[in-house]
């Protein structure tokens, strides 16, 4: 039996619809090779069902089997028999494992938006973009945080090993005056750190969830930080203009997603106002720092029960100011984030998604994450049919995705962490080199076939990201060298750069199943440690235009190709340092060779698994070097099914099948 011919997976090729409602029928196919196999069973934990074949093409045979789908979730895989033997075969391709992860699943009702499939997405640190609006920025002295007088430096300034007090500026108006650029680029979704009222530059210790920051909206009122901060008039004005906004994205055909930090809040937040920031004026209820009868009391948990013996209070990770939110404690909290969350993608703002910082740490228990979760997308569904759920994790996202809970995840076990380790033998925070892992297709891809499986329905809206504001800059990691501010210089993490490995990483990007996110100013070529040196702001007049211009031909080449948004993925070769894989849905089909080595190769690739005619003419759309790209077409011919080519050392190419 030829196992490389045996071919299924959850995509709209392979199961029509893709993801079906309650009482529709589905079709299920499974391809073999032609004449190979006897019978194809469709097997769940209660039967089997016979799939009966329905086509010959291409070399391939094509079995096929309806089934009615009721309100329960169904669990299944494929049986193959043939002459003188019998496979299984799910999610990991040929393998008899039972466990329900690897197995394909059909979730009545569970529908992801279209429009983040694959959808090219932009995210904003917004106080590091570009600062629009000067009237609005945060004052040298304004206020004390940490400890610290916040600052206010210049722009083109390296940040500090401690830099949370640190603003640069930035805001929605400087997002707002480079939509143009942002369209240009290719981008169709903006997703936004923290927003809120918040007294850090990150924001993720906010202080009012009902409330975008006028730092970076609006300032009516003018005074000390509390009035700028807390005032009706500032805050009203700064969520209409958020409204405004959004309205502005919109009418340009984009989307844009918030950050919503609910497993903690700020020290300073209204409901626990520790820094008395809130005073006791009409609208403000005492928070449950500074009052015993405090409708918040519940939303934390204290170590002292009575008031004013405080204690101490629970602390995400033990930081006293970010109070863990108690939602096991407290229904009236429980109910207020979820009210919270249907406010924003309602009118008049109308947000397409969330995006959950420690979503995994919410609660504490995981019957409490669970439930929570549950809802919450459940609310947001019905506040906008559209909205999309993702969330941020390290860990298996396998129970929240396939229970309904999240639409899909931040991700770093199938894309960030593999192709870095492949690309450049770093760890994402540049903490650790590890030759064994530098070029290494085997290590690659058994980290793919691995954690693939595990996000099942989410794996096209998946935010498959090469740096972001965690992480240190891919950019940096291609120098192979381990680093962070305070041990190593600002200067250090640009030194020693290979622009090829860049190169590589952004076709990896543009082509691997899932959301390719860009994190701003990686296209421009910023440089940078791990956290806060990957905050460094926009480099506005001295951006790297040729990398602004590779990264514009990548994005083209993925929103040209509905196999890049949303199609299938083959696994083609590894050879030593060279991978290849294809993407293919109907006639459209991608082939995508890389090596990580440092000499030429010449491979042999075996397009004819992506489906490929076995004498089929492929051209190459881009290629990479160490020195550059190019986009100059040339045609290679298959033969039996294989494609030989000579790929470049720490290149990458990208190949359409002429049909």
């Amino acid at each position: 039996m030829n196992y490389e011919a045996i071919f299924c997976d959850e995509t709209e090729e392979y199961r029509i619809p893709a993801e079906p409602k309650a009482g529709s029928t589905v079709t299920l196919r499974v391809r073999t090779a032609k004449d190979d196999v006897r019978q194809v069973f469709m097997a769940t934990f209660s039967g089997e069902k016979e799939l009966v074949k329905t086509e010959c093409a291409g070399g391939f045979d094509y079995y096929e089997t309806q089934l009615q789908v009721g309100e329960e979730p169904i669990s299944y895989w494929f049986c193959i028999s043939g002459e003188q033997e019998f496979i299984e075969y799910n999610r990991l391709g040929v393998s008899s494992d039972k466990n329900e992860s690897v197995l394909f699943h059909i979730v009545p009702g569970r529908q992801t938006p279209d429009w983040a499939k694959g959808a090219v997405m932009y995210q904003i640190y917004v106080d590091r973009f570009r600062d629009g609006d000067p009237a609005n920025n945060v004052r040298d002295g304004e206020y004390r945080y940490l400890n610290r007088d916040v600052e206010a430096p210049q722009w083109d300034s390296m940040p500090e090993t401690m830099d949370v007090h640190r603003f640069y500026g930035g805001d929605l108006q400087g997002v707002r005056e480079k939509l143009d650029y942002l369209q240009d680029l290719g981008v169709e979704v903006l997703y936004l750190n923290p927003i809120f009222v918040s007294p850090s530059n990150h924001k993720y210790d906010g202080q009012d969830y009902d409330a975008v920051d006028p730092h970076l909206a609006v300032i009516i009122k003018d005074g000390d930080y509390r009035t700028r901060v807390t005032d009706p008039m500032n805050l009203e004005a700064s969520n209409a203009y958020f409204a405004s906004f959004v309205k502005e994205v919109h009418r340009r055909g984009m989307r844009v997603i918030i950050d919503g930090v609910l497993n903690h809040c700020g020290s300073s937040h209204k409901w626990m106002n520790r820094e008395r920031l809130y005073r006791r004026e009409e609208g403000y209820e005492p928070g449950a720092y500074e009052s015993g009868e405090s409708p918040y009391r519940d939303y934390f948990r204290f170590s002292h029960q009575h008031w004013p013996d405080n204690g101490s209070y629970e602390g995400w990770w033990g930081h006293e100011t970010l109070p863990k939110l108690n939602y096991e404690g407290s229904g009236e909290l429980w109910q207020d984030v979820l009210r919270i969350g249907r406010k924003w993608v309602s009118e008049p703002y109308c947000v397409d998604g969330w995006r959950l910082d420690v979503a995994a740490d919410l609660g504490h228990s995981l019957e409490t994450n669970h439930t929570f979760w549950k809802q919450f997308r459940e609310e947001v569904r019905k506040a906008n049919p559209q909205a999309i759920v993702l969330a941020e994790h390290y860990g298996d996202p396998y129970p929240w995705l396939h229970n309904g809970e999240w639409d899909t995840v931040m991700n770093y076990s199938a894309f960030m962490e593999p192709v870095t380790w492949y690309l450049t033998g770093m760890e994402k925070h540049s903490d650790e080199h590890r030759g064994d892992l530098l070029a290494n297709g085997a290590a690659f891809w058994a980290a793919m076939e691995a954690n693939m499986p595990r996000l099942g329905g989410g794996l096209h809206l998946a935010m498959n990201q090469l740096s972001n504001h965690d992480h240190s800059r891919f950019l940096t990691r291609t120098n192979r060298r381990v680093g962070r501010l305070g041990h190593a210089t600002s200067e250090e993490a640009a030194s020693g750069i290979r622009y090829g490995t860049m190169y590589q990483a952004v076709v990896m990007q543009m082509t691997w199943p899932g959301a390719p996110t860009l994190y701003y100013g990686d296209e421009a070529g910023l440089f940078g440690w791990t956290d806060p040196d990957n905050r460094r702001t926009y480099p506005w007049g001295s951006e790297n235009m040729d990398l602004i211009a590779f990264h514009k031909t990548a994005i083209a080449i993925h929103k040209a190709h509905k196999a890049l948004r949303t199609g299938s993925l083959f696994r083609l070769l590894c050879d030593g340092p060279v991978i290849a894989y294809g993407r293919s849905q109907g006639e459209d089909r991608i082939v995508v060779v890389v090596n990580a080595g440092h000499e030429p190769r010449w491979v042999h690739i075996p397009v004819w698994i992506a489906g490929a005619d076995p004498a089929g003419r492929f051209v190459s759309l881009l290629k990479t070097s160490p020195l550059g790209y190019e986009q100059h077409p040339e045609e290679l011919q298959a033969a039996q099914g294989m494609l030989a080519l000579e790929i470049k050392e720490e290149s990458a190419i990208i190949l359409q099948e002429r049909v």
